[in-house]
């Protein structure tokens, strides 16, 4: 219980204060390690050399782990982040695929799905930086405007159907309905808290063996630029660990070449007529 309140206390701190918090720590659990040291020397001065040796192969093969750990925990949050990343790019093809779907049925349903689809694909940018409060309020308009394109689908199927359009139609639609969903999971899936709550107790005991064995003031220094990489190393994973509300997140550039395309062509842009043997004559 205490370490899930932990957990979702690292997760509501700031990246700045989480970098500072962590660090502190680890500090602290160094300067527990070298006083707990000085304690066993003084109980212990025959046995110091022998017992020093044997530490630093102990604290070499915390470092090892700590390693394996960090880098596991950012390839699961890098895995997350690549996948919303896919997700944008899917989805911008989805709905441009089904604009153009669109444009092959009479009005005026092909206006109504035009204008609609350029609705959603407004909110759907506006949704990939939003957060807090604002998210609730962009996300109710999304699922509106997600019944407002079914509702023109089933409007339009008259029409699809007389120009054979309705099966095309409706798996491109779907595809649409279907990657909101995928995206909205795909924004809520973590690296899981258990995970990262090892990460962290792992960082603390390898700090504090580090200010057991280490002596030296230029290892000192070391250490403690060891610690401050080791600090932006975890930003880093959380950063990628929250993508609603870090500094990474999935570029919406796809959707914004997506908007631009479908803004510069109008439904009325593919209204245009060929004197019949044009193609032929080049």
């Amino acid at each position: 219980m205490q370490s899930a309140r932990l957990s979702v206390w690292l997760a509501g701190l700031s990246l700045s204060g989480l970098i500072l918090f962590v660090f502190v720590t680890m500090l602290l659990a160094a300067l527990i390690g070298h006083v707990a040291q000085r304690m066993m020397l003084r109980a212990a001065r025959d046995t110091q050399a022998e017992d020093h040796s044997q530490e630093s192969y102990l604290v070499g093969s915390m470092l090892g782990i700590l390693a394996l750990l960090m880098a596991f925990s950012f390839s699961m949050a890098l895995d997350r982040y690549e996948e919303r990343r896919h997700l944008v790019i899917r989805e911008a093809n989805a709905i441009g695929t089904s604009y153009l779907r669109a444009q092959l049925l009479d009005e005026p349903y092909r206006t109504r799905l035009s204008h609609l689809l350029v609705a959603y694909t407004d909110n759907r940018i506006a949704l990939g930086s939003e957060s807090g409060a604002t998210l609730g309020r962009q996300l109710a308009i999304n699922d509106r405007l997600l019944t407002d394109i079914w509702a023109a689908v089933v409007a339009a199927r008259d029409s699809a159907n007389a120009h054979g359009l309705t099966t095309g139609i409706l798996i491109t639609f779907n595809e649409v309905i279907d990657l909101d969903a995928e995206r909205k999971v795909a924004r809520q899936v973590r690296v899981p808290a258990p995970v990262l709550m090892l990460l962290y107790v792992f960082l603390i005991l390898t700090a504090a063996m580090l200010g057991y064995v280490v002596e030296q003031p230029r290892a000192r220094l070391g250490v403690f630029v060891l610690f401050i990489l080791l600090s932006l190393y975890g930003s880093i994973i959380a950063d990628l660990n929250r993508p609603t509300s870090g500094n990474i997140t999935e570029s919406q550039e796809p959707m914004l070449m997506l908007r631009q395309s479908l803004k510069s062509q109008p439904p009325t842009a593919f209204d245009r007529s060929f004197p019949p043997g044009s193609a032929s004559r080049g």
